[in-house]
């Protein structure tokens, strides 16, 4: 049934990425970019991350989006969910110094304050230099948590909170990420 169910996500996925007007980050054959971004005005309350920088409504934000397709293609045959965190773990990982240098020679780069993600596979991403912060409108979580259903069953893992802004400021995310500054 799952297989069954990612074939077709495998054939949505497209028309997906079309509306949604996301971008695809350059791969490398050894490291593969789990991230599709699109730029974004954020529209939450008022966010200030340990660095100092302070992001407010209508700032100009990276949005980050995880391949999911592509992801649970390659985590298919993993069984254990401990595994399977790891896994997806280290393919972020892999894929921030790629998302660092996109940043960084974007056009627009002195306007991006960073990059935003929402998520329910937030436990650990601390360590990979992002802040974690509740979604406050009820209504916008409960939405979110609506539309993360399909990937948490076809994932099949119970690590799975509520959702979550997942932020990392543009400074930060050079520092820590881009090989050529």
């Amino acid at each position: 049934m799952k297989s069954y169910l990612l074939g077709v996500w495998n054939t949505i996925d497209p028309i997906y990425y079309t509306l949604t007007r996301l971008n695809y980050l350059p791969n490398s054959d050894e490291k593969p970019c789990v991230f599709r971004v699109r730029l974004t005005r954020y529209k939450g309350s008022t966010v200030t991350l340990e660095d100092g920088t302070t992001i407010h409504k209508n700032d100009l934000l990276l949005k980050i989006h995880l391949h999911n397709v592509r992801i649970l293609n390659e985590i298919q045959s993993v069984n254990s969910e401990v595994r399977r965190a790891v896994f997806i773990y280290h393919m972020v990982k892999r894929s921030l110094p790629t998302l660092a240098q996109y940043v960084h020679l974007h056009p627009k780069n002195e306007d991006i304050k960073g990059v935003i993600g929402i998520t329910t596979l937030h436990k650990g991403v601390e360590h990979l230099g992002f802040e974690v912060f509740g979604i406050k409108n009820q209504y916008y979580r409960l939405y979110k948590k609506l539309t993360f259903t399909p990937i948490n069953l076809l994932a099949s893992t119970s690590q799975h909170g509520e959702p979550a802004y997942l932020f990392m400021s543009k400074n930060d995310l050079i520092k820590k990420y881009a090989t050529n500054n």
